[in-house]
């Protein structure tokens, strides 16, 4: 790391700045590194994922992280940090953002602060880098990064669960099929609040390792089948939760809404509400067999009976 740092000129031929490693991740090693001129922010990933199950990826995702970050920035402004440094062996650098000023949404959400109006403006800049990407051939070409999507997000999650559901397996395996053929935008892969910083100036968007020019509808709902999930780990707080369900969806919607979109948004909603619980990377706070058991009701009704609009989603969820 610290020949990187050097090579790209971050740091000085006799500067060994102090570093620190961050928590919270389970697909890269990441550092807080002091130097002189300042505290950057530097990422690894890794070949294997911190998760139970056994799951390997290529490493080279990092740098499409690097160059969705840079897009993202171009498209929206302070959507994403700033970008320093990269190198082929898969670290890069990037500017580090205090956590005194952008906390986590995740760690606001847990706190029950759950603001409509932010959740807005996640779904308005999502869809502008989206819209904005929508059609680009060049940005086509620079991420067919279908394989690195297929093995970190549509096998894991969508085909690992149809293994656990073999009576929806046809239906989950149609739908990371049809996601797997839809490539139009330029594609996150983890739209998740844990990724999200709730910055000064709007959501700032991390870790964008599963980036890939695909089906902007995995974006959509990746991110508001959180906020459902939220609803069983802090339950006094599911009415907010909900009310930014809908104000993302909306907000979203507003922005970038091509033919067939909300319909694939929301026919893949439950395929990702069952794979948090039986997929290979289950979300880490629903440990009660209750909390399990509702999600799995809700989405395998859901699955078995496709919806068309987002909203009958959250009926089904709300009224479940």
């Amino acid at each position: 790391m610290l020949g990187f740092l050097r090579d790209a000129g971050l740091a000085a031929a006799d500067e060994v700045p102090a570093a620190a490693a961050l928590t919270g991740g389970v697909s890269s090693d990441i550092w807080k590194v002091e130097l002189r001129s300042g505290p950057v922010c530097v990422k690894r990933a890794l070949p294997r994922l911190r998760v139970a199950q056994l799951w390997e990826v290529p490493v080279e995702r990092n740098r499409y992280e690097w160059r969705w970050m840079q897009a993202a920035v171009r498209i929206a402004p302070g959507s994403a940090p700033r970008v320093l440094a990269h190198d082929e062996a898969g670290l890069f650098a990037m500017e580090f953002l205090d956590g005194e000023r952008h906390p986590l949404w995740k760690s606001e959400l847990r706190a029950g602060r759950a603001i409509p109006g932010f959740a807005r403006e996640v779904g308005m800049r999502l869809a502008r880098i989206h819209a904005a990407s929508a059609g680009d051939a060049a940005l086509a070409r620079e991420f067919a990064t279908d394989a690195g999507f297929h093995a970190i997000r549509l096998e894991p999650y969508l085909l690992a669960t149809a293994r656990v559901h073999p009576d929806l397996a046809a239906r989950l395996q149609a739908l990371a099929a049809r996601t797997a053929a839809t490539r139009t935008a330029l594609v996150h892969g983890d739209v998740s609040p844990k990724n999200i910083l709730v910055g000064p100036h709007g959501p700032v968007f991390l870790d964008a390792e599963c980036a890939w020019y695909g089906d902007p509808a995995f974006d959509l709902a990746f991110c508001l089948n959180h906020l459902l999930l939220k609803c069983l780990w802090v339950p006094e707080a599911a009415p907010r939760f909900l009310a930014c369900f809908d104000a993302l969806g909306a907000a979203y919607l507003a922005v970038h809404a091509p033919a067939g979109l909300e319909e694939r948004a929301a026919t893949l909603l439950p395929g990702l509400l069952l794979a948090r619980v039986d997929g290979k990377s289950p979300v880490e706070y629903l440990t009660e067999e209750a909390q399990q058991a509702h999600v799995r009701r809700v989405a395998r009704a859901l699955l078995a009976t496709p919806p068309a609009r987002l909203a009958e989603v959250r009926e089904a969820w709300q009224g479940s």
